[in-house]
């Protein structure tokens, strides 16, 4: 049964064999692993390395995800692609696969005006029945949607359409969307916990974090449910400040694998070359050092 799209919500990190085959055994764990830690669903998106993947590893994914999350939580599958037909075939495998939910980023070869744009969604829209998160990555890839083009896809499109805005500043954004669509809106964030505490005031649905400090980002989602500002501050600096280190998608995956490959979640650090950035020995003394203050806080 799929289930709707709410709450903490994190971003899967492709394990990988050391001749970077998907490591689906290791993958199967790291499930396991974000619902011991309280999440509400599971996400494969950008930070899954899924643009690194081939169509069919892709198909494969879709179904593993959707078999070992056992209806646990929610599921939700990035489908973007280059072009409008690509994008359709996996969206409909997506939905035949059974996620929850699909999300897109728009094509990154092509500068679009918003005509073009609105083809794009539309016709990943049309060709499916399930809700699409519309994701404006332009905080790292792309270049911004503006809060009008999107409303718009929601005013034509109807409840199916959600949003992830990531274009600085993010906070800005979700009050301007929420503005756009009478606060009928489904917005989620995706700061990595950076910004949780301002957006989550801002009334989003869900945050889309990275798997590697889910157990910080459920404790301070729940901090944030009930109002505790003492462990919200406890919490969010600690987590601003590992995450500070980068502002590329390589350097979150770098970190994010970097964790999880300490925790004893992920076997290796692995990240499908090429590669733009990497963690010297000093980052990684500081992240280390971050790290223990903040499961002090938990």
């Amino acid at each position: 049964m799929a289930k709707d799209l709410q709450g903490v919500l994190p971003v899967l990190h492709t394990p990988y064999h050391t001749d970077y085959r998907i490591d689906f055994d290791t993958l199967a764990e790291e499930i396991d692993f974000a619902y011991a830690q309280g999440a509400d669903g599971i996400v494969f998106a950008l930070a899954s390395e899924i643009l690194r993947l081939t169509a069919e590893e892709r198909y494969q994914v879709a179904e593993f995800l959707v078999k070992q999350n056992a209806d646990r939580g929610s599921v939700t599958m990035n489908v973007g692609a280059e072009s409008t037909y690509t994008a359709v075939q996996f969206a409909r495998q997506a939905e035949s696969a059974g996620v929850s939910a699909m999300m897109a980023i728009p094509p990154l070869s092509v500068s679009l005006g918003e005509d073009a744009l609105r083809g794009y969604y539309a016709g990943i829209l049309e060709a499916t029945t399930i809700p699409l998160v519309v994701q404006d990555a332009s905080s790292y890839v792309g270049r911004p949607m503006s809060v009008e083009f999107q409303a718009r896809l929601r005013v034509e499109f109807g409840e199916r359409v959600y949003f992830k805005p990531e274009a600085p500043p993010v906070g800005s954004f979700i009050t301007a969307l929420h503005a756009a669509t009478n606060g009928q809106a489904k917005i989620y964030e995706g700061s990595g916990g950076t910004m949780l505490a301002e957006n989550y005031r801002r009334g989003i649905t869900g945050t889309m974090p990275g798997t590697d400090l889910l157990d910080a980002i459920v404790a301070l989602w729940k901090a944030l449910e009930r109002g505790d500002d003492a462990k919200i501050y406890a919490i969010s600096p600690l987590i601003g400040a590992i995450l500070a280190m980068v502002h590329s998608l390589d350097g979150y995956l770098a970190i994010e694998k970097y964790l999880l490959h300490k925790r004893g979640v992920l076997r290796n650090r692995l990240v499908r070359p090429p590669i733009g950035f990497e963690l010297d020995a000093p980052a990684l003394a500081e992240i280390d050092r971050l790290y223990e203050r903040l499961q002090a806080q938990l």
